[in-house]
């Protein structure tokens, strides 16, 4: 992804009185001092040795928490809700329908969320566009379609024939049925300048063919994806996998992260441990209301509910590594870090589940030398909050309580009280 904003370099800003959780999972310091300059972090420690640095802006946070900007690693900012497959993508002009996409993304960055993997639904002009400076969001990867086969859980025709997904301005679905099918299909995402390929390794919860538990591409169709990824600069491969065989197809085939993994069994997490991927839960799809779900999507859903918490809880206890991730999208945007909250009821401390959003994340989009941690030299992504998430990790899931947000050196959302001086 090219970064290249067209905005002027802000002038150099310190942070004083900041309580720092730097996203290592490290305890919080107190009395820290922040500086940026020129995007990026150039001193952390004690604020009794930071550096004079002339003409800086210099915002006292009044021993509020200062962490890294955080990452949803599945989002779909396509939509607003499941219904919108059959109310307002279809009718919304489509001029409309990219401005409430731009307005999610900027809610979202101003809920926490520097950085975003879109995993489906928005072509890469929407990651090209936040890198330019021309709209606000966090900085994206881009699956530009999901790739099933026939029938699968990419495949949205209904049983009257109709297909929601081919009426929209950009298709959702990419619909492959052999290991030929599927290394073509991933050159065509990649031509399209996907950052990432998404596969359903097993059916779910919105499509109408198939049941969760169901099996996705096979096994070798995985793995000609990830070998065509690998001939091109080795992008990402993210499976949505809900049943336990399906997940270990898809972990056979070499994937980098399940997305979801609700019903993995024991040897699905022998496999994660022995190939070192990531899960991404997004738990925050259990606590939304059924009105963003059909009838027959919800049942699907809760079914696996209490299954869900006790197979990912198992995961957590042996080890697996977690990403954050919410499904932004069937559940309400610019609430990303609720899932914070459902992370530490499997089983994490607030700071590993601050790590899940940090560093994890960084390191499962392949940013870590840069993003998921407040280091000198790294970008200068940062969150400042009102509260103690060591305390109440569902203070950060509070919008209102994310009091600013800065990205790349840039305060994108200051509701601090005390002004700049």
């Amino acid at each position: 992804m090219t970064e290249n904003r067209a905005r002027r370099s802000p002038g150099p800003t310190v942070f004083t009185g900041a309580r720092l959780i730097d996203g290592t999972g490290a305890a919080p310091v107190e009395s820290v001092a922040v500086a940026v300059e020129d995007g990026r972090f150039t001193y952390v420690g004690p604020e009794g040795s930071r550096p004079r640095i002339d003409a800086a802006t210099v915002i006292d946070l009044g021993g509020r928490t200062l962490l890294p900007g955080f990452f949803d690693c599945h989002v779909h900012f396509l939509m607003d809700s499941n219904a919108d497959f059959t109310g307002r993508l279809l009718t919304n002009r489509p001029t409309v329908t990219i401005f409430e996409r731009a307005r999610r993304m900027r809610e979202t960055l101003h809920a926490g969320i520097t950085t975003a993997r879109d995993l489906g639904g928005i072509d890469a002009g929407y990651r090209d566009a936040v890198a330019q400076g021309l709209i606000e969001g966090p900085r994206l990867h881009v699956a530009v379609r999901l790739m099933s086969h026939t029938g699968g859980h990419a495949d949205f025709s209904l049983p009257s024939g109709f297909d929601p997904s081919a009426a929209l301005p950009e298709p959702f679905s990419e619909l492959a049925d052999d290991p030929v099918q599927v290394r073509l299909a991933t050159r065509r995402l990649m031509r399209d300048g996907a950052d990432v390929i998404k596969i359903c390794a097993t059916g779910g919860v919105n499509s109408p063919s198939d049941q969760p538990e169901d099996e996705g591409l096979t096994v070798e169709e995985i793995a000609a994806v990830v070998d065509e990824t690998r001939r091109h600069r080795g992008r990402p491969v993210a499976a949505h996998a809900h049943g336990a065989q399906g997940i270990k197809n898809a972990l056979r085939g070499g994937v980098s992260s399940i997305e979801h993994g609700y019903l993995i069994d024991d040897e699905g997490i022998d496999l994660m441990l022995e190939k070192g991927a990531f899960v991404v839960p997004t738990l925050s799809t259990f606590h939304v209301g059924r009105e963003r779900f059909t009838a027959a999507a919800y049942e699907k859903k809760m079914r696996m509910a209490e299954a869900a918490v006790e197979r990912l809880g198992e995961a957590v206890r042996r080890g697996v590594k977690v990403a954050l991730g919410t499904d932004a999208g069937a559940v309400p945007h610019a609430q990303n870090l609720r899932e914070l909250g459902h992370m530490v009821n499997l089983g994490l401390s607030p700071l590993e589940a601050i790590r899940t959003g940090t560093l994890n994340a960084a390191q499962l989009m392949g940013l870590d030398e840069t993003l998921g941690t407040i280091e000198p030299g790294k970008t200068a992504d940062l969150v400042v909050c009102d509260g103690d998430p060591l305390a109440d990790i569902d203070v950060l899931g509070d919008p209102a309580n994310v009091v600013l947000v800065m990205q790349e050196g840039r305060l994108a959302k200051r509701t601090l009280a005390e002004a700049a001086r």
